[in-house]
């Protein structure tokens, strides 16, 4: 039930981190605050598609 995804940041859209999640425990899309190289500060990551 572990599936490859991709964070894309919410301000810039770039995609700039992959991670592993589990589907049957976390069903809606994953945030995060991660580090934006093209902003250069923390931003929120979204999941995409």
């Amino acid at each position: 039930m572990r599936v490859n995804i991709t964070l894309a940041c919410t301000e810039c859209s770039e995609r700039n981190y992959s991670t592993v999640k589990n589907k049957r425990n976390n069903p809606e899309r994953l945030e995060m605050k991660k580090y934006c190289s093209r902003e250069r500060k923390m931003t929120v990551h979204r999941e995409t598609k």
